[in-house]
């Protein structure tokens, strides 16, 4: 059976993940620097800071898969960087596979467009997670050892203000933001956690960042 460990958890993107993944019939461990009051069955918790290297290191020799699902915000900003950084060292002497959960400010609008945070009307005061999402992107996409890694970056419209309803279906592009029919971009809590753990189960985009929209 598939053991996987998610970094963050316990938070939106984290959650909809594990509870997927332990749908699935996975083993799902979830660490969080705090346990949850509300714990879901199928999951386990554990208490953890990946930032410690011990900590870090006991994660992922103890899964297949290890997904980083926290944001680069509040007590997190300038700090998620250099977890993943850590992570991807210890990852490939334990034989796990890396997944990164990102953002969709570092797409691009359209193929040879600008990206979706240099368009006029991007929230500026997000824009320091975003620029360090990206370089989490880049420092992945110039490793040149055995790690075996993915990045995720989910719709525009993707977060606990819009968390939509489970439709059971999605589509996957690259470094391009998906839009439907009307020009929006969205993905439900539900449908996004399924596509990671489809990609868990069933790989298709090693070392390469995809997207997830409707």
């Amino acid at each position: 059976m598939t053991r996987i460990a998610i970094i963050g958890g316990t938070g939106y993107a984290g959650g909809h993940i594990a509870r997927a993944a332990a749908d699935r019939g996975f083993e799902v461990i979830s660490y969080s620097r705090r346990l949850p009051d509300a714990p879901q069955p199928g999951i386990e918790y554990r208490q953890a800071d990946a930032r410690d290297r011990e900590a870090a290191r006991a994660i992922v020799a103890d899964a297949d898969v290890a997904v980083v699902s926290v944001a680069p915000r509040g007590d997190m900003e300038g700090r998620v960087e250099g977890t993943v950084a850590q992570l991807a060292d210890l990852a490939p002497e334990a034989g796990a596979r890396l997944g990164v959960i990102g953002g969709a400010g570092s797409l691009l609008v359209a193929e040879g467009g600008p990206k979706v945070m240099d368009t006029d009307g991007f929230p500026p005061q997000i824009l320091p997670e975003v620029r360090e999402a990206e370089r989490i992107l880049e420092r992945l996409r110039a490793d040149d050892s055995a790690l075996d890694w993915f990045y995720v970056s989910p719709a525009g419209g993707f977060g606990a203000f819009a968390p939509g309803e489970a439709r059971g279906t999605y589509r996957t592009g690259g470094d391009v933001l998906l839009v439907d029919e009307a020009g929006e971009s969205f993905i439900s809590g539900a449908d996004f956690g399924l596509a990671v753990v489809d990609e868990i189960e069933r790989p298709a985009h090693r070392r390469r960042r995809f997207t997830v929209a409707y």
